[in-house]
């Protein structure tokens, strides 16, 4: 054969086989003669022969759907195609895409029909769509007709399997933005139904399922995608809408000429931001867009300060469009912005704003939602809701992320703080955040220098309102020493000796000091055991009975101490050796460790809970020379991560002894 046979040539294609050889063929019946095709195997010979046949079938009804006459006569063949695609034996994808494909340039060329006919040709597609996701042009069909009949019974029966599908299934990212869209408008269908949110809660309870934990781990990133960028989208509009006005690009430069406006588009079909919530985006700060979410107008201060102008300057030379909230809180010449939503924009973002909500009720999707929106905090006071729920889990990954990402970027903590953009409550969120993040793994020197060189002020003032938490802050940074200014330490005593609360708290601060300097007084052993199966209660009463300023070698191996002792070792300020082989100490107590015992050497940690979280800490302790954590959790990770930081690795029989060198 010279020249290739075109499937359209094809006439017939038959199987063939002869009783007393072993051969497979396939005959085509061509026009001017015949063509045999023989196949090793009668499994490849039966796949040759589906293959041209549906290629055959596919080419006759491109040509029928490509000129149609009757909508009757449509619809009997697009049923048809699709229970040929259903039927097929061959297995592949494009099986079931092609006829959706051919559905869709059906439509994409004949924007006459009427939306009873779009009815009849979704029904007809629904088989096929049950198992298979729309293409692109189909979605924007759907996303069409979801906007022109939300009420319809097509969207409830026919849209929920296929939207369930991709969001369990697809990544709805910035790669399918067209499959993000019609989620969208399939969820904001919902939303007009007379149940209103309550359909939409509904679908959110199936897209999670009935038990405690759901079994598909796209669901709530694809969630997430979904509602960030309709919010984005709201303020897309309210950007695009303005007339004369500066871009974003111009208010973040500090430009406030008019100038040319881009034309404004319809809410529906702006271009979707940015994957937020992809890992990428994550990692990388300078190409995420973060968002402001508000109510139907919202009055922001924007802050003059050297950090603001610092953003500033960085940014001048990026030519890329800023997001809203680094304008709002980076401009200079504008001192305060009005943001005022459509009625249509309102209600959207009302709906989304809504579905996040939702979801942080979920106790299972909590930890990842927190860490999905830690990097892209926007004020928005129906939000608060969703961080009042991250501030009240009790779990370390959850109210960890109320934090900023990095050092220099603000977070919910700084947002909700008082004086921040998003703080309508006179600081009681933010005294929330304060409690829950001090009574985890945070009562540490690190968190409260933080808190002493951004937010003292706000401490100060909650304080001198009576809040306890505050006041217990003011107490901490007092008893480590964390204020150097003498005056502002007695600032600080007046505040806390101002209310009933904070005089009771200062005068425990004053007994124990009191009773430290009796601890630290010189005297007293050098070597300390204490008996198997002592706790923390005990150990505290023997530290309380003299003075320890001479102890250097502690052991409380085989007792039953916990992290809550290391308040007490941290005030052992001659301590080089301390064995807690077998006790339950864990990670919140080498934290502690780390911070305050600058003088410890050896530290016996075998058959503890100490995890990676823990151990990490230590490489800051810049003294210790003997590690053993034979019989705990350390992973490879932290091992090799321990290295890096200049800790090499000896082998003394069954224990596992790490050396911090001097170089360090």
């Amino acid at each position: 054969m010279e020249n290739s046979i075109s499937y359209s040539s094809i006439e017939d294609v038959q199987l063939l086989s002869w009783e007393n050889a072993p051969k497979y063929c396939l005959q085509l019946t061509i026009p001017g003669g015949t063509v045999l095709l023989q196949a090793a195997n009668s499994y490849l010979r039966d796949q040759w022969f589906h293959s041209l046949q549906w290629k055959k079938k596919i080419y006759k009804y491109k040509k029928v759907l490509s000129n149609p006459s009757r909508l009757e006569v449509v619809l009997k063949e697009i049923r048809t195609l699709v229970d040929m695609a259903l039927t097929s034996p061959l297995q592949d994808e494009s099986i079931h895409q092609a006829p959706l494909e051919i559905v869709s340039k059906l439509l994409s060329e004949n924007a006459n029909l009427t939306p009873q006919e779009h009815e009849n040709i979704i029904v007809a597609l629904a088989p096929l769509l049950e198992n298979n996701h729309p293409p692109p042009d189909l979605c924007e069909f759907f996303c069409k007709h979801c906007r022109e009949r939300p009420r319809s019974m097509v969207v409830i029966e026919v849209f929920t399997p296929v939207v369930q599908r991709i969001l369990k299934h697809n990544m709805v990212s910035e790669k399918c933005p067209r499959l993000r869209l019609f989620t969208q408008e399939y969820i904001l269908a919902l939303n007009e139904l007379n149940a209103g949110m309550e359909v939409v809660k509904k679908f959110i309870h199936s897209m999670h399922g009935p038990t405690g934990q759901c079994p598909h781990p796209r669901v709530l990133p694809n969630l997430v995608a979904v509602c960030l960028a309709a919010i984005y989208s709201c303020y897309e509009e309210f950007i695009n809408s303005r007339d004369n006005s500066p871009s974003l690009k111009e208010i973040r430069n500090g430009c406030q000429q008019p100038c040319d406006r881009k034309p404004n588009l319809p809410l529906r079909l702006l271009h979707t931001s940015p994957d937020l919530v992809s890992q990428e985006a994550t990692l990388n700060e300078s190409r995420l867009k973060s968002v402001i979410v508000t109510s139907n107008e919202i009055h922001v201060e924007v802050e003059r300060n050297n950090t603001a102008n610092q953003k500033m300057t960085a940014n001048a030379g990026n030519d890329s469009e800023p997001n809203l909230i680094d304008c709002l809180m980076v401009s200079p010449t504008c001192s305060t912005m009005t943001i005022e939503l459509s009625a249509q924009a309102d209600r959207i973002l009302g709906c989304y704003v809504e579905i996040l909500k939702m979801l942080s009720d979920y106790d299972d999707w909590r930890p990842a939602l927190a860490s999905l929106l830690q990097p892209i905090p926007f004020p928005k006071e129906e939000l608060k809701y969703v961080i009042q729920r991250f501030a009240e889990d009790p779990r370390q990954e959850v109210h960890s992320c109320l934090l900023s990402v990095r050092a220099g970027k603000d977070g919910w903590f700084q947002l909700y703080s008082p004086g921040g953009v998003a703080c309508d409550d006179d600081g009681e969120l933010f005294a929330n955040m304060v409690h829950i993040l001090m009574g985890s793994c945070y009562k540490t020197k690190k968190f409260l220098l933080s808190l002493a060189e951004n937010k003292l002020g706000p401490c100060m003032l909650l304080a001198l309102r009576g809040n306890q938490t505050m006041v217990e802050i003011l107490c901490l940074m007092l008893e480590y020493n964390i204020i150097d200014n003498k005056d502002t330490q007695l600032q600080i005593i007046s505040t806390l000796e101002s209310t009933d609360v904070g005089k009771k708290m200062y005068e425990q601060l004053c007994d124990r000091q009191r009773e430290l300097k009796e601890l630290q007084r010189k005297g007293g052993p050098t070597r300390l055991t204490l008996p198997s199966k002592s706790t923390d209660a005990d150990l505290a009463r023997l530290l309380s009975s003299g003075s320890f300023g001479n102890l250097e070698n502690l052991s409380l191996a085989f007792t039953n101490v916990t992290s809550a002792c290391a308040e007490h070792l941290i005030k052992l300020p001659s301590l080089k050796q301390l064995n807690l082989w077998s006790t339950q100490f864990g990670d919140a107590g080498l934290r502690l460790l780390s911070e305050h015992l600058t003088m410890l050497k050896v530290l016996n940690l075998c058959e503890t809970p100490v995890t990676d979280a823990g151990l990490l800490a230590l490489s800051s302790m810049k003294s210790l020379c003997s590690l053993n954590m034979n019989s705990t959790k350390l992973s490879a990770d932290t091992y090799e991560d321990l290295k890096v930081r200049h800790v090499s690795k000896a082998q003394a029989g069954s224990v596992i002894v790490y050396v911090q060198t001097d170089s360090n």
